[in-house]
C-alpha cells in the first residue's frame, strides 16, 4: 500500500511540475529486468501491478530470454509461443512435421477455470520447443535466423485465415505471453508462477493498444530476430517509417498493428544490419539538431547518419525499453522526453522502470548511486555481466555499443 500511495504521490509531483504531462495516449507502464539468476515473470507482473494506476489495465505483454527452469537445457533450440484454438495445434502439427520439424519439449498452459473479465477463453497457450530439421545441418547462422523468421510470418499468416493461430515468437531461448485483461489477473489465470517458468531477462508491459483495433499483434513487447524493445508514447512518425524499412527487401519488416513496433524494427535494421551499435541506434531515432552537430566531435559521420537514415527519425514522446541478442538491456527517451523512466538496482541485477515504485517493488535492496533516469540525450544500459549500469551521452564520441 505505501509503495502504491508514493506512485500516485510521485505522479501528481511531476504533473504539477511540468516534467511529465500525460495525455490520453499514455495508459501504459514499461518493467524491464536482467539478473544473474533467473527469475519468475511474477516479478514483472508485481511491478506492473504497483505501477496500475498509470496503465489501463487493458492488457499485458511479456518477453523472456536467458531462460531458466525447464528451458535452460534448452538453448539453442527453438522455441514456438503463442496462442491456439485445437484446430490451430492441428494445422501447426502439419505445417512443422512437413518442415521436419520434431518437438522436443512442450510447455502447454489448458486454463480450466474461468477467464478473467474481458479476457478472452483461448485453447491453449503454447510453448513448444523444437529440433532442428536434419537437412539444416550445415547451414550458416543467417540462413538458419532467416528460415525461423519465415516459418513465424507463415504460421503467423496461416493462423490469421480463421484465426486459429497467433504466434508471437519462434526463436531459441524466446518465450512471449500475451494477452487481454488486468496483469495480475491473467498471471494468476495462467499461473504464470509456477517453477519451470523462469528468466533471467523479462521484460514486461501493462496495457493493451488503444490506438487501433485491439489485437495482440499490437500488444508489446515486440520481437524480431533476438531484439525486443516495448515503448511509452506515440510515434506520429510512422508512416514514413514503416515506408522506409518495408523497402529494405527484408521479409521481417512486416506486420505493423502498432505504431511502435517499428522500434524494434529500426533496432533490428541498425545492430543487425548496419552493423552499428545503440548509440548510433539512438542517434538515428532521435539526431542531433544542425546546430549541435557543429559542436560534435563525430560531426562527419553523424551528419551522414542522420541524412542516411532520416526516414527513420521518430516523433515522440517516447520511452523506449529494448534488448538485444546479446542480452544487453537498455533505456532511450526521445528529444521530448515527457514519459517517465528510471533505471536501479545492484551489482547482479537491474531493474528498468516507468517509475520509481516499480523498480521499488522488484529491487527494494538496491543500491541508490546506480539510479538514473535518462533524459533526451542519454542511453542507460547494462550488458550480460549485470555487474553495473552504464550510461552514455549523444555528446560523447561514437563508441557503436553492442
Amino acid at each position: 500500500m505505501e509503495v502504491h500511495v508514493r506512485c500516485v504521490v510521485a505522479r501528481f509531483w511531476l504533473s504539477e511540475t511540468g516534467e511529465d504531462k500525460e495525455d490520453d495516449n499514455d495508459v501504459c507502464r514499461l518493467f524491464a529486468v536482467t539478473s544473474r539468476e533467473p527469475l519468475s515473470p511474477m516479478i514483472a507482473i508485481r511491478a506492473l501491478d504497483v505501477m496500475k494506476e498509470g496503465h489501463d489495465g487493458s492488457g499485458v505483454g511479456l518477453y523472456m530470454t536467458d531462460l531458466g527452469g525447464d528451458f535452460e537445457q534448452f538453448k539453442g533450440s527453438p522455441i514456438l509461443s503463442g496462442i491456439f484454438s485445437q484446430e490451430g495445434i492441428k494445422k501447426l502439427d502439419r505445417y512443422m512435421m512437413e518442415l521436419g520439424l520434431l518437438t522436443k519439449f512442450k510447455f502447454s498452459i489448458r486454463p480450466s477455470k474461468e477467464p478473467p473479465a474481458g479476457t478472452p477463453r483461448r485453447d491453449v497457450y503454447l510453448i513448444r520447443v523444437y529440433e532442428y530439421p536434419y537437412d539444416w545441418e550445415g547451414l550458416s547462422e543467417a540462413e538458419i535466423m532467416d528460415r525461423l523468421m519465415k516459418i513465424r510470418i507463415d504460421l503467423r499468416r496461416l493462423g490469421e485465415e480463421d484465426e486459429s493461430m497467433m504466434v508471437f515468437s519462434f526463436w531459441p531461448d524466446t518465450i512471449m505471453i500475451k494477452e487481454v485483461g488486468d496483469p495480475m489477473a491473467i498471471a494468476e489465470y495462467l499461473g504464470l508462477d509456477r517453477k519451470g517458468l523462469q528468466a533471467r531477462i523479462i521484460m514486461a508491459q501493462g496495457r493493451q493498444n488503444t490506438n487501433y483495433a485491439i489485437t495482440l499483434y499490437a500488444c508489446h513487447p515486440f520481437f524480431l530476430q533476438g531484439y525486443a524493445t516495448m515503448t511509452n508514447g506515440e510515434n506520429t512518425a510512422f508512416a514514413p517509417i514503416r515506408e522506409y524499412l518495408a523497402s529494405r527487401g527484408f521479409p521481417g519488416y512486416t506486420g505493423y498493428q502498432s505504431d511502435s513496433e517499428v522500434f524494434t524494427h529500426i533496432l533490428h535494421y541498425t545492430v543487425g544490419r548496419l552493423e552499428l551499435g545503440i548509440d548510433d541506434y539512438k542517434h538515428i531515432i532521435t539526431p542531433l539538431k544542425d546546430e549541435e552537430l557543429v559542436r560534435h566531435p563525430d560531426r562527419t559521420f553523424l551528419r551522414n547518419l542522420k541524412h542516411s537514415c532520416r526516414f527513420l527519425t521518430i516523433d515522440g514522446p517516447n520511452c523506449v525499453i529494448g534488448c538485444l541478442p546479446d542480452k544487453t538491456l537498455f533505456m532511450v527517451q526521445d528529444s521530448k522526453k515527457l514519459r517517465p523512466g528510471i533505471v536501479g538496482g545492484k551489482p547482479g541485477m537491474f531493474a528498468f522502470s516507468s517509475e520509481m515504485c516499480g523498480l521499488e517493488e522488484a529491487v527494494p535492496s538496491r543500491e541508490k548511486n546506480y539510479e538514473f533516469q535518462p533524459m533526451k540525450y542519454d542511453v542507460a544500459y547494462v550488458d550480460a555481466s549485470r555487474m553495473e549500469m552504464k550510461r552514455w551521452s549523444q555528446w560523447e564520441s561514437s563508441a557503436h555499443l553492442h
